[in-house]
């Protein structure tokens, strides 16, 4: 079934539903836990260093453009948000690889309505860890590059305006990669047929990744939207397969 390109949100929000659900809670509560730790020592941080930060990719102008500092400064605000961001999703997402790529099996056997995979034991989970984190580390490869070069480029004066509209659609097609990958790789597809199948279907997982971007960067909101976006796509990966 060919998901419409506007069915983000539906899939977010269907996803929320189903980790709520009294068979889908267990698994979402210790990853949660840890994301929460996670994120409140990345915004105590993160606020202390703010200022400097946003001064430090700011461009230096000469005094009869000082006017534009105040067109620029929110525009390298939001640069540094979006970084922040990034660097709590990447890190918390590797955390909680083996809990989401559970859920993501929990969820698939819950919209097929079949078990497939074997049943839960603490053994399995621990089976998932090297698996997981493996896969991790490729998705890291990939974005590693790209969030450098991006980077770079946030450094470079007047060229660095474009940053934040690169990072922005560069995040909604990582968030799309990073959720949809779960089902994919319990599904034993391939990190380079996985990322060929999300290229066919561009449009949709571009939708699907905007509205997950969006929820995971309102604050605490975010640690929540986390395993519903894990259920998300999931849903995502089993409508479309079909």
């Amino acid at each position: 079934m060919q998901a419409p390109v506007l069915s983000g949100p539906q899939y977010l929000r269907e996803g929320l539903k189903l980790v709520l659900s009294p068979g889908l809670r267990l698994f979402v509560l210790l990853p949660l836990v840890i994301n929460l730790v996670l994120f409140g020592g990345l915004v105590y941080f993160a606020g202390h260093q703010f200022s400097l930060w946003v001064e430090t990719l700011m461009p230096a102008l000469p005094q009869w453009l000082s006017f534009l500092t105040y067109i620029l400064w929110p525009l390298f605000v939001v640069l540094v948000v979006l970084m922040v961001f990034f660097t709590f999703t990447l890190v918390a997402n590797i955390i909680a690889a083996p809990f989401n790529g559970f859920l993501a099996e929990k969820v698939e056997v819950v919209v097929r309505g079949q078990d497939n995979f074997p049943a839960f034991s603490w053994s399995e989970l621990m089976a998932m860890v090297p698996r997981t984190l493996s896969r991790e580390m490729r998705k890291l490869g990939y974005f590693l590059p790209r969030a450098i070069g991006l980077f770079v480029l946030s450094l470079i004066p007047v060229v660095n305006i474009v940053a934040a509209p690169l990072w922005l659609l560069f995040g909604v097609w990582m968030m799309a990669i990073q959720y949809i990958d779960y089902p994919a790789d319990n599904n034993k597809m391939t990190w380079q047929d996985m990322l060929a199948w999300l290229r066919q279907k561009r449009w949709q997982s571009l939708g699907f990744g905007g509205i997950t971007y969006l929820a995971l960067m309102v604050p605490f909101v975010n640690i929540l939207m986390m395993p519903a976006a894990v259920a998300g796509a999931t849903l995502f990966w089993v409508r479309e397969r079909k």
